[in-house]
C-alpha cells in the first residue's frame, strides 16, 4: 500500500511540475514560491523533477516487490531510506518556506512521501 500511495502522489507531482513547465500561473506553490510562472531555470529545475519521480516511484514498486530490481535488494533498501531521509528534509524545507501556498500545500505532500517510504525501509 506504501509503494501505491507514494506513487500516485508522485504522479499527482510531476502533473504538477508539467502544468509549471506549461506556463500555468501555479508557482507559487513550488521553488520558494517566489513567481507566479516560473522562469525558464526552474522550468527545467520542474523537468528534472518529474524524471526523478519516476526514478523514485520505480524505487518504491522494486521495494514492495511489484516491479523487478534493477540492482540487489540491499541497494533498494538503502535507496528507500535515503528518500524516507529527503522527504522528511522536504517536510521541514517546505514548513518554512517563505510562501504561504506552498507551506500549506506541499508540507503535507512531503509529509505523506516521507511516511510511505519510511514504511517501505522498514519493510
Amino acid at each position: 500500500m506504501a509503494a501505491l500511495a507514494a506513487c500516485v502522489v508522485l504522479a499527482a507531482l510531476a502533473v504538477f511540475q508539467a502544468a509549471l513547465i506549461a506556463g500555468a500561473p501555479l508557482g507559487r506553490l513550488a521553488w520558494g514560491g517566489q513567481h507566479d510562472v516560473l522562469p525558464t531555470g526552474l522550468r527545467v529545475g520542474s523537468a528534472v523533477s518529474i524524471v526523478l519521480y519516476g526514478a523514485f516511484g520505480y524505487i518504491a514498486l522494486a521495494k514492495a516487490g511489484l516491479v523487478p530490481l534493477l540492482a540487489n535488494g540491499a541497494v533498494t533498501s538503502v535507496a528507500a531510506w535515503v528518500l524516507a531521509a529527503y522527504f522528511a528534509l522536504g517536510v521541514l524545507m517546505n514548513a518554512i518556506s517563505r510562501s504561504k501556498p506552498e507551506r500549506a500545500v506541499m508540507t503535507p505532500v512531503a509529509l505523506v512521501l516521507a511516511a510511505a517510504y519510511l514504511v517501505l525501509a522498514v519493510n
